[in-house]
């Protein structure tokens, strides 16, 4: 890829939205480019590799402050990769909780789904039933919250 890329063609190149670049860029995550006379971005190389890493992190499900701090790593070659290591191991700690998480969300969607195997009128419908009755249980709980029973004195004092 050859310097001096306005950010419209980086973005196309590394397939990712212009706002986001703008955004990188203001967070810190990307360095300032180059301006043209007229006042263009003008993207190098460097910027390309970069946004690509930030874009594979991203791919990973990693944060920004993550990023941020791998990218410190990728700035300062010869530091020591412990901390990096460190890192990756709490993310996959996350992404092991997160795989929990959706394997019971899987499971309460295959409970929806079983409470309706046929076609029917919308108000028969067991998924929409059992939906709107834990709005209302959910609604009901939160009203009843901030009540803690026994807790005013009785008699007088």
């Amino acid at each position: 890829m050859a310097d001096g890329l306005r950010i419209g063609t980086l973005a196309k190149h590394a397939n990712c939205p212009v706002e986001t670049i703008r955004y990188y860029e203001q967070t810190g995550l990307l360095p300032k480019p180059a301006r043209s006379q007229g006042n263009y971005r003008l993207y190098s190389n460097v910027h390309f590799e970069r946004l690509s890493f930030i874009r594979h992190c991203r791919s990973l499900d990693m944060t920004l402050e993550e990023i941020r701090t791998l990218l410190r790593f990728c700035d300062a070659p010869e530091k020591n990769c412990r901390e990096v290591n460190a890192l990756l191991d709490e993310h996959i700690g996350h992404v092991a909780e997160r795989i929990v998480e959706l394997k019971i969300l899987e499971s309460q969607l295959k409970d929806l789904r079983a409470l309706c195997s046929k076609t029917r009128a919308a108000k028969d419908c067991g998924i929409l039933n059992k939906l709107t009755e834990n709005v209302v249980a959910h609604a009901q709980k939160k009203t009843n919250a901030g009540h803690v029973h026994g807790a005013h004195a009785r008699g007088g004092k």
